[in-house]
């Protein structure tokens, strides 16, 4: 079989397995959307205090996550392989993980409330944060125990049901948001706050419905624990743990480096940080389609490796970076035609509407950068390549997104802008480095061959 019929071959499934994944996260995203829109309405104040608290609590999120991907890595290798009771460990021992990072996160976020005012946002915006930052951190509880049944239900090749319970807690999410911030069928209007309580309920019931639903799948059963609170088994945590923190630290090397451009953003304005708001709303929603699309490389490579059919390999990245590219050309059309009217869905206000129209404009650009190394990162991962994938990024980020950001914001004269653009130089570096990777990795001569497995295929 030829390269362009085996890329014709794996596109196919790909793209069936990546369709919910995206609309998974795309949902996922819909939750921020939907908080942004409605606190919108509040005014930029508001707005602006919803950045800094989500802003702030990104890094563990992040964190977090990255050990979530670990629990995709380890059962679509463990399905490829056909060891169940791998599976089962793992997803178990993610659960650990993930909860208590996130448990952590809600007492450390309560003894860094004082410190939010030593970040240099605007005065009003740090004394609406506190009680919002707090529900948001609480909120993370449940919502890294619904990662990890996602993530180990997606790399079963199971996305579907995970993503009509999701996008039933978008709805729910949106429902609370109606009641709490405007005081809707009589109950009390809370404003942001409210914001923060519909999260809370809407995240809470939706981990409730991805644990039923994973206790009575009949093609999980075998998959997924007997005992979720079995006793730990240290070495398999330590395991999970080394394959997790590399991830861990390449998404927080990416998200740390917006994070730390926001606060440069903050003290600028509360314009800037409200435009910055919208503009990162739009782009991160729309990088949802990406994301997906790398999840599916995770899984479907992973079980290639698993399998140790080699030769899908590199078809499967080429037709994720095919995917990747036609998607993000039809995205950047859209902000670079409707970036007002995309704008006015957030805020009424005329110069932040403005400034939001104008990073849309750059958006368009770096979306292309964006979208090829997230994709590259998903086949690497797939193969347990984390932890060059992870020092591409640090470095990237912190030595070409910071510097040159900063140069053109502040030297230059840019603002807000010149960090979008510092954005776009970084993860047009990290496209490049993290493709050539990624098709070097997924040479079929460099992967290791199992003699005794061979004869096996070969004797069908």
């Amino acid at each position: 079989m030829t390269f362009a019929q085996r890329l014709k071959t794996e596109s196919r499934p790909t793209l069936a397995l990546a369709f919910p994944l995206i609309t998974g996260q795309v949902s996922h995203m819909l939750t921020n959307l939907t908080d942004t829109i409605m606190i919108g309405r509040l005014g930029v104040a508001p707005l602006a205090a919803a950045t800094l608290a989500n802003m702030v609590l990104l890094l563990p999120m992040m964190f977090a996550i990255g050990m979530a991907l670990a629990v995709s890595i380890q059962v679509s290798q463990a399905r490829g392989a056909m060891r169940p009771a791998v599976a089962r460990s793992a997803m178990r021992h993610g659960l650990y993980l993930c909860v208590g990072i996130a448990i952590i996160t809600v007492a450390l976020s309560a003894l860094s409330i004082p410190l939010l005012s030593y970040l240099h946002q605007p005065a009003e915006v740090v004394a609406m944060a506190p009680d919002y930052f707090m529900l948001i951190a609480v909120s993370f509880i449940p919502a890294m125990g619904g990662m990890v049944i996602k993530n180990h239900a997606d790399a079963m090749n199971r996305p579907w049901p995970p993503l009509f319970i999701l996008l039933g807690g978008v709805l729910l999410n949106v429902f609370f948001n109606w009641l709490f911030i405007y005081g809707n069928w009589g109950m009390p209007a809370w404003g942001l706050e409210g914001a923060g309580v519909a999260t809370v309920l809407a995240r809470v019931l939706t981990v409730i419905g991805l644990l039923i639903w994973c206790r009575q799948d009949a093609r999980l059963r075998e998959w997924a624990p007997t005992r979720w609170f079995a006793k730990i088994d240290w070495q398999e945590l330590r395991a999970m743990w080394s394959l997790g923190w590399p991830t861990s630290f390449q998404i927080l090397s990416q998200i740390s480096a917006f994070v730390t451009a926001s606060l440069f953003i903050g003290s600028i304005g509360a314009d800037a940080m409200a435009a910055h708001q919208i503009a990162l709303t739009c782009t991160a929603t729309i990088f949802m389609v990406p994301v997906g699309l790398s999840q599916a490389l995770t899984v479907r490579v992973g079980a290639a490796f698993g399998a140790r059919v080699y030769e899908v390999m590199r078809p499967i990245l080429v037709g994720g970076w095919v995917m990747g590219g036609l998607f993000t050309l039809c995205s950047s059309i859209c902000f670079l035609l409707l970036n007002q009217q995309i704008a006015s869905v957030f805020i009424e206000q005329g110069e932040t509407l403005m400034l939001a129209a104008s990073l849309l404009q750059i958006a368009a650009v770096f979306q292309f950068g964006d979208a090829m190394q997230v994709t590259s990162v998903g086949a690497l991962r797939g193969l347990g390549q984390v932890r060059l994938p992870a020092w591409i990024a640090f470095l990237s980020s912190w030595f070409i997104s910071i510097p040159c950001g900063w140069l053109l914001a502040f030297e230059l004269d840019m603002g807000v802008r010149g960090i979008w653009w510092g954005f776009t130089a970084s993860l047009t570096t990290q496209a490049f480095a993290l493709g050539w990777l990624a098709w070097k990795k997924t040479k079929t001569s460099s992967l290791p061959r199992d003699p005794l497995w061979d004869e096996v295929r070969a004797a069908g």
